[in-house]
């Protein structure tokens, strides 16, 4: 028997280098889903490393990804 997909939450997703003007608005199943889709319309990323900002908008909570878009390693923001 399969798992129910959860349902798509809104987030606002943003690069801290840009701040929160440059949000865009992904429909994901999880914070890290979001941070990820954000990330695969990202055009000319400046550096190999990039620090994501994830707000659900529901619930105003923030997570802070650094990811390096080189290997794909990810870790909580400092």
């Amino acid at each position: 028997m399969t798992q129910p997909r959860p349902e798509p939450r809104r987030f606002s997703v943003y690069t801290r280098d840009l701040g929160i003007h440059h949000a865009r608005m992904v429909e994901a199943s999880s914070v890290e889903s979001a941070a990820v889709a954000y990330i695969e319309h990202l055009h000319g990323a400046p550096a190999e490393e990039i620090s994501i900002v994830v707000r659900d908008v529901e619930t105003g909570d923030d997570h802070c990804f650094r990811i390096d878009l080189t290997t794909g390693d990810t870790t909580a923001c400092g």
